[in-house]
């Protein structure tokens, strides 16, 4: 796809609209000189390579990649108009577009009914879900595992609602032992489970948590910000993941989602979504100046956000259009993610530089430097070693690094010495598709940065 054609056509498209509504002459206080526009943006240009370099296959660190090119285009020719999705008047086409997308995204999960809307972050998306669960059941304390995103004990502080920390397993999901003990005591109004945690890529056993907390009256939502769009290869094929967690969504709460990381849309493109309508009611307030071209439900009344870019509800609506929620559609993109994933893990299982802190499930990398006294203190400094290296040789590689507990690396590596309350380890989040054609690249590198470490050919990065 030639970005540079097809934004000129979105351009153009624009430009051609307003032209149908009359000639006039813009003020002359907007106007710029072309050559102080010229230096400004030589110098932003320059500014921005400061980068890592998100779009390579080189890059295999964070969360972090650019959007489709259909998305950058569509999100492009909205911005131009810039429509306000918080109420019909504010962008009638884009309100749409939210409902149609929104709807695309409801249906993956398996939802018959529901009542959601975009929101700029899954942040925000959580903090909504979150708060209609302290409407739901006032006064009763939210679960969340020890490996959900920080946002969940964050937002609920906001919120003023006691949090119930559920120990993880030895895989990084939520212990099931510990959720029945916790429930029990009759606090918890909510259990938050997680598919595709930060950390570990994990996926929360969700077709056992559901009816565990159903059992002792509690409501389940799901962050489902990174791992989400996953639930197109629910048991498709060779290249697909257990079906049982992912179609238990169907039978959740609320389900909080990010177009922005798997759903190739540009920051800021989250999403919630609610099984019950009926919760709208939480949201329900009126203002003196909004909501009057139309008796029709306004995205607004039922968001905590006021202001939405219309221009995010264009781009992901574009984009289904071109790369339809199936597994043949996005979920091809996925699918090389993960055999990207599992091809590093296996030959991270054969090399004697790395060890595998974890097997994958989605398309998250652990591993840690085979060291010959096999330490906590030891692998801490050889990851952080790597990590710099990585980044500063001529060849470089950018990879994350992962702060693991003493109790969670003896669950899984029993023989390293735990002389530290943590230890970093090595950390790969393989987002994007070509990394499967670079898998064999990017073992060599680490594998040789981890054999340099292990001989103390790395400098230790200064404090």
């Amino acid at each position: 796809m030639n970005i540079r054609e097809w934004s000129a056509y979105a351009v153009d498209a624009v430009a051609a609209w307003q032209a149908t509504w009359g000639a006039y002459q813009p003020h002359p206080s907007l106007a710029v000189d072309p050559d102080a526009l010229a230096r400004g943006l030589a110098e932003l240009s320059a500014r921005l390579t400061g980068n890592y370099p998100f779009f390579h296959p080189r890059y295999a660190g964070q969360m972090i990649k650019p959007p489709h090119p259909v998305a950058v285009v569509g999100y492009l020719a909205a911005m131009l108009i810039n429509p306000n999705n918080h109420a019909l008047d504010g962008g009638p086409p884009t309100a749409v577009m939210e409902r149609e997308a929104v709807d695309a995204l409801a249906r993956m999960f398996g939802f018959e009914v529901h009542l959601g809307h975009l929101t700029s972050s899954g942040t925000i998306a959580n903090l909504e879900a979150l708060f209609v669960a302290r409407e739901s059941h006032p006064g009763r304390a939210i679960a969340i595992g020890a490996e959900s995103h920080y946002t969940h004990a964050r937002m609920s502080h906001l919120l003023g609602v006691p949090t119930r920390s559920v120990p993880a397993d030895s895989h990084g999901r939520m212990d099931l032992d510990a959720l029945a003990e916790l429930l029990a005591r009759g606090e918890v109004g909510t259990v938050v489970a997680t598919l595709g945690t930060t950390s570990l890529g994990a996926i929360d056993p969700l077709d056992a948590i559901v009816p565990l907390a159903r059992s002792h009256g509690a409501r389940v939502h799901v962050d489902a910000a990174y791992g989400g769009f996953y639930a197109l290869l629910a048991g498709a094929g060779p290249d697909g993941l257990d079906p049982a967690p992912w179609r238990a969504l169907a039978e959740c709460d609320s389900v909080a989602i990010d177009p922005h990381k798997h759903g190739l849309q540009p920051y800021g493109c989250g999403a919630v979504l609610f099984r019950d309508p009926a919760v709208g009611r939480f949201y329900r307030h009126d203002s003196p100046y909004t909501y009057f071209t139309s008796g029709e439900l306004h995205l607004g009344e039922i968001s905590l956000e006021c202001s939405r870019a219309g221009a995010a509800a264009a781009a992901l609506w574009l984009t289904q259009r071109l790369l339809p929620l199936t597994a043949d559609g996005l979920g091809a993109v996925l699918a090389a993610n993960l055999r990207a994933a599992r091809a590093w893990a296996r030959r991270i299982e054969t090399t004697e530089a790395l060890t595998l802190y974890q097997p994958p499930e989605l398309d998250i990398v652990t591993c840690f430097p085979t060291l010959d006294r096999p330490a906590m203190t030891a692998i801490d400094a050889a990851s952080a070693a790597i990590l710099h290296a990585g980044m500063s040789e001529a060849d470089p590689v950018f990879l994350s690094t992962l702060r693991a507990t003493r109790e969670a690396i003896r669950q899984r590596h029993p023989s390293v010495v735990d002389d530290a309350a943590s230890a970093r380890i090595l950390r790969s989040a393989l987002m994007k598709p070509e990394s499967e054609t670079w898998v064999t690249w990017l073992h060599d590198r680490v594998a040789g940065l981890a054999a340099q470490a292990r001989a103390g050919a790395l400098p230790l990065p200064q404090p």
